[in-house]
């Protein structure tokens, strides 16, 4: 195997391409692999395209044929798998993606893995999940023997996908682990998501929509801090075992929006348009998620670095200074609202 050769699924995106940065950075080969879906964006790895550390594979991780060359071809000593398709409201809309690209795409990926992992059993699987499938949390916080209750089509699929790979970690001792992380923001998430929607509508001067009535409450992580627990746990997490990676950090939409709103005012002039208006709730919407995280910080010594005031700043100038990044995307997938088909 090659000591410092790391492939990276679904690298085009926003927590990959964030991933790939920093890996590149601690002098590790990163190999990308991406089917290229609408979510996808060259943008996000124009400053590492040409570094020699970095190669690139346009591919879907469905294409066993495909995958098992790049792993024999490069011989990964670790795979960080984020290859999924992760907007709640577009799997409202369409579940077939999610189960097509969350579950039997990541099958054929797991198969593959298991026939390499056999000839190198020093590598290494992270899988990469989230919050979403223990549900909405009432009170406390979830930890790693928390149960699974999704409650949305992309929850559901994200669960399955972490039963099937617990599944082969037990029967067939695949080297996996498995992390479910809160919601990340930061530069290079495409603004289908809360964080970058705002700040394009403030930058826009246009309104700023909220599901109900903007309480739901998420816990928020800032992205190189979720990489950098990814990294710490290919390093020194347990195989077989599953971590909880979240900031501690709980807010409601509308707190969040209102703190947006803060960071903006001290960057730019405030159009007369940029006001809160409540829309249409989404269908099974979670009111609240909490992770426990005591698990990776006391056995990992992991934490936050990026607290949030910093975080939301730093996030908010990345865009400001990246307008050209809007223009990369297909505008209905920034103004258009899915997620209201029943």
């Amino acid at each position: 195997m090659n000591k410092k050769s790391i492939v990276v699924t679904g690298g085009l995106g926003f927590i990959g391409s964030n991933l790939i940065e920093v890996l590149i950075s601690q002098n590790y080969n990163v190999i990308n692999v991406d089917k290229e879906s609408y979510s996808s964006n060259y943008y996000n790895v124009k400053d590492i395209k040409n570094n020699s550390k970095y190669n690139y594979y346009k591919c879907d991780i469905f294409d066993k044929k495909k995958i098992e060359y790049i792993f024999n071809k490069h011989q990964p000593i670790g795979i960080f798998n984020l290859a999924a398709e992760t907007h709640v409201d577009r799997s409202i809309d369409n579940p077939n993606n999610f189960v097509k690209s969350n579950i039997v795409s990541f099958f054929n990926f797991l198969e593959t893995f298991k026939k390499y992992c056999k000839k190198n059993p020093r590598t290494k699987l992270i899988h990469i999940s989230t919050d979403e499938v223990y549900g909405d949390i009432a009170r406390g916080r979830s930890d790693e023997n928390y149960a699974y209750l999704p409650n949305s089509p992309y929850a559901a699929s994200k669960a399955a996908s972490d039963h099937l790979l617990r599944s082969y970690i037990q029967t067939y001792k695949i080297p996996a682990i498995i992390t479910n992380c809160s919601n990340n923001y930061g530069p290079k998430q495409h603004p289908e998501k809360l964080i970058p929607k705002v700040i394009f509508n403030i930058i826009n001067n246009k309104n700023i929509p909220l599901y109900g009535k903007g309480k739901n409450i998420r816990e928020w992580i800032y992205v190189k801090d979720h990489c950098a627990a990814l990294i710490k746990i290919f390093k020194s997490g347990k195989l077989g075992e599953s971590y909880n990676i979240g900031s501690n950090n709980n807010l409601s939409n509308y707190q969040l929006v209102k703190h947006l709103i803060k960071v903006a005012e001290k960057k730019i002039k405030i159009g007369n348009n940029v006001k809160i208006i409540y829309v249409k709730d989404r269908p099974g919407h979670d009111f609240r998620y909490a992770l426990n995280s005591k698990k990776l910080k006391k056995n990992l010594n992991w934490n936050i670095k990026i607290y949030l005031s910093d975080g939301l700043d730093k996030t908010f100038s990345w865009y400001l200074n990246n307008l050209s990044y809007f223009k990369t995307l297909d505008q209905k997938d920034i103004n258009m609202r899915f997620g209201l088909k029943l």
